[in-house]
């Protein structure tokens, strides 16, 4: 399987090729020496070759907070906000999941379930962009290949 490893100023992303099992993707944190330390939130999406959202795999924010308040940061997460973020109704099933800590985290997000059971074979960009109170905001893009074979 093919990796990627891309630095970020956030996360460092390390993102196997699409293959029949799914994806599986690393990001990890770094631990920042900081006063006031906040994990960052982050969405993980597909794009298609048009730049449209054709799907959200994965939503890391504050969802244990009183009042749904985690919600409320999620906008700082500009581009997945604007392109597909607002229109969902959190917590979304099967995507939103607690802030992570720092170091590498792994995830996987297999074809046969969720939103890439859907998936129309193609070329797509896989995103991921994260945004971290008082620690700034990054995004990457990396492309992927999605289909048989």
């Amino acid at each position: 399987m093919r990796k990627t490893a891309v630095t970020l100023l956030v996360p460092v992303l390390t993102a196997g090729a699409a293959h029949a099992g799914g994806i599986e993707l690393t990001v990890e944190i770094p631990k920042l020496s900081v006063a006031e330390y906040h994990r960052p939130y982050v969405a993980i999406w597909l794009e298609d070759s048009k730049g449209q959202v054709a799907a959200t795999l994965s939503i890391w924010y504050d969802i244990k907070r009183k009042d749904e308040e985690g919600e409320k940061w999620l906008k700082d997460i500009r581009q997945w906000w604007r392109r597909a973020g607002r229109a969902l109704d959190l917590p979304a099933d099967g995507l939103s999941s607690p802030t992570r800590p720092p170091g590498a985290n792994k995830v996987e997000f297999k074809s046969d379930a969720g939103p890439l059971a859907k998936l129309a074979p193609g070329d797509y960009k896989l995103v991921v962009e994260a945004s971290r109170g008082v620690g700034g905001k990054e995004m990457v893009e990396i492309p992927v290949k999605w289909g048989p074979g």
